[in-house]
């Protein structure tokens, strides 16, 4: 099977290819985690996933806490879903701890002060949200430092022990809250059933995949990856290309790219963009900006043409319209533009504005 068809096979997996009449929750469960330390954009590729979604959609399912935001995988910020938290943090919450090690020790986080800390946040959440500075004020009084990055780690540490997670928006502040609260009836898994359920849902998601993409993905060590592979071996199937090995469920869609082409502005850290390592050469086969970090986000995200990454792209929101400018490595014909036009045109109506295009050769 060839790079292109990879490719394909891969958004229409990712549900990039034909979104449907889901919900946030929904969207974000059967990914398993949506990578949201930008709360903003990560929104849209929220969004962008469901037809017909609004902006308000989003923000309300997150305001009821259908959808938390936690760290979980990496280390940073994920959309999970609170049915999932649980046993997510069972399987990743030790080894991001692991990740995290250097940093307790530079900062002065030894494990008493950080279970310390965690009591103190669970006294200050129960029945309530805080914002993050509300909650230094509460440790800075009892003695506990909060400079530079140290609260940020003090909050890390109880989200990955389960104990606290996003609250509600206040205004435009998040708060945090206790799991407890937020996500009573979270599912939980033993050790061995959270990682078959991890690996099954990274490679049904984000399939075709090779084991080091899902090694960066998921923050597991190589062993903890063959043991899920071992255990979920019936329901994955594997096929060898370029030399690497995929890993996937279902069988493939029927067709490749569409023609005429479909376009999709996706942000920087989509999922299609930053759930791969070793394969994320698969969605840029050309090889466009190959003296430059093109995958790094510039402006608010990346043009995708059919599978394949084509420019970049940015937008600015008015009262009333958004003007979506794009930026590409090579002129677009008639229906690569009118691509682009629709893609400007659904994330109009995400944000619940007409859109108008303009596009920059690079």
């Amino acid at each position: 099977m060839d790079a292109l068809r990879l490719a394909s096979w891969r958004m229409h997996n990712l549900g990039l290819r034909a979104p449907g009449d889901g919900t946030p929750a929904g969207v974000v469960a059967r990914l398993g985690a949506v990578q949201s330390q930008d709360y903003g954009p990560a929104t849209w590729s929220v969004g962008a996933r469901i037809a017909g979604a609004g902006e308000a959609a989003v923000h309300g399912a997150f305001a009821e806490g259908a959808v938390l935001r936690t760290h979980v995988l990496r280390p940073t910020w994920h959309f999970v879903a609170p049915e999932d938290i649980g046993w997510l943090l069972t399987v990743t919450g030790p080894r991001v701890h692991q990740l995290n090690a250097y940093y307790y020790r530079q900062l002065a986080l030894d494990e008493p002060l950080r279970e310390r800390c965690d009591a103190m946040l669970v006294e200050l959440l129960t029945g309530r949200q805080l914002t993050r500075k509300e909650l230094a004020a509460e440790f800075e009084a009892a003695g506990i430092g909060t400079e530079g990055f140290r609260m940020a780690y003090i909050l890390m540490n109880a989200e990955l022990n389960g104990l606290i997670c996003s609250g509600a928006m206040r205004g435009r502040q998040h708060t945090y809250a206790l799991l407890a609260e937020r996500a009573p009836q979270a599912r939980r898994l033993d050790a061995d059933a959270a990682l078959a359920e991890l690996t099954l849902r990274y490679f049904t998601s984000h399939g075709p995949a090779t084991i080091k993409d899902f090694r960066w993905w998921s923050s597991l060590t190589q062993a903890e990856i063959r043991r899920g592979l071992d255990l979920v071996r019936g329901s994955l199937d594997s096929l060898e290309a370029d030399g690497l090995t995929y890993w996937f469920a279902g069988a493939p869609p029927t067709a490749a790219d569409a023609d005429p082409p479909v376009a999709h502005l996706l942000q920087g850290y989509d999922e299609y963009i930053v759930g791969y390592s070793e394969s994320k050469h698969l969605l840029n086969v050309a090889g466009l900006g190959s003296g430059q970090r093109w995958d790094r986000p510039v402006y608010n995200g990346v043009l995708i043409i059919g599978s394949q990454f084509a420019g970049h792209w940015k937008r600015t929101v008015g009262r009333r319209e958004v003007a979506v400018e794009v930026l590409v490595y090579a002129p677009l014909d008639g229906a690569q533009a009118d691509a682009v036009q629709a893609a400007a045109d659904h994330h109009g109506r995400f944000l619940g504005l007409p859109a108008t295009v303009t596009t920059k050769v690079l």
